[in-house]
């Protein structure tokens, strides 16, 4: 593994137990300049996540609760008549930060939902009519519960688009949850923990991803599980351009992560679920909800 990623990583799993797997692909997310979108049943870890990965790669961080009143000026800011200048001040909202965590984002309606489209595609907001940039890096980590539970909006899939991938946290197997239980309180954990990195060192690794090499035969292995998709019944509606892009960007991280400056079928094998899973639907002969693992079987490797 990268040596830098790799005490990043072991930060993190100092605080949330037990997951390795879900905290390698949030950092692959992190690096390939994504959004993370992490769905599952409240109080298994998802804010702690968020925390943890803010404090430890030294980033500002926000956190906006979304409840169904929640209005998109309180997500961009405002702007304020002043009486002794006579002018508009702009009140940048809690959007303008480096690690913004949009907690429980279903649970606020559509409009205020869609709010976060331009700075998570554009990285820059326009507020009163002017267009202002957000800081960099710039990473967006949204929660949501499961769409069955009372209160929630599901996100449409231009705003499920824009999240480079999705993990789900699940619950503890049984030695991670004996820790928890017998150990310290996690929020005060992460109060104490400290930063591996600098905001200038994860862009230099961001950037690093970007010269990670791309073969031609690993272009056609990705080609043919995104025609796959789109070809098949077994889809109702393929994969997009943007999310070809995706998983290329997010298998050059994984490629990363593992210390490597070229890209394996493996690897795009690795990110496929979480890239992919959000952005497939079921189709009609009842396929499971492992469309990722139905890709892999279907496209045979270069």
């Amino acid at each position: 593994m990268h040596p830098t990623v790799e005490r990043i990583a072991t930060a993190i799993g100092t605080i949330i137990l037990g997951k390795d797997a879900q905290i390698r692909l949030a950092l692959a997310c992190l690096l390939a300049r994504g959004h993370l979108l992490i769905e599952d049943v409240p109080g298994v870890g998802k804010t702690s996540l968020a925390h943890v990965l803010a404090k430890v790669l030294g980033l500002h961080f926000q956190r906006i609760q979304f409840t169904s009143d929640l209005l998109p000026a309180d997500i961009l800011g405002v702007a304020v008549f002043e009486r002794e200048t006579g002018q508009f001040k702009f009140h940048p909202g809690p959007i303008f930060s480096q690690v913004v965590l949009a907690d429980e984002v279903n649970r606020a309606t559509p409009k205020t939902q869609s709010a976060l489209l331009e700075a998570m595609e554009e990285t820059q907001v326009t507020v009163e009519g002017e267009t202002r940039l957000l800081p960099r890096p710039f990473f967006v980590i949204a929660t949501q519960n499961p769409v069955h539970q009372i209160g929630t909006f599901p996100l449409p899939e231009s705003q499920l688009d824009r999240f480079l991938v999705r993990i789900q946290l699940g619950y503890p197997d049984s030695d991670a949850e004996r820790e928890l239980l017998r150990g310290d309180d996690r929020r005060r954990m992460i109060k104490e923990i400290g930063a591996v990195i600098d905001a200038s060192e994860l862009t230099a690794l961001q950037d690093a991803v970007d010269q990670v090499h791309v073969s031609e035969a690993l272009l056609d292995y990705a080609q043919a599980l995104i025609q796959f998709s789109r070809q098949s019944a077994k889809f109702p509606l393929g994969l997009s351009p943007r999310a070809g892009l995706a998983l290329l960007q997010c298998a050059r991280a994984w490629a990363l992560i593992d210390g490597r400056d070229i890209v394996l079928p493996e690897d795009v094998q690795a990110v496929l679920p979480g890239v992919v899973t959000h952005r497939l639907r079921n189709g009609e002969d009842g396929i499971g909800n492992n469309p990722a693992q139905v890709l892999i079987e279907s496209v045979p490797l270069p």
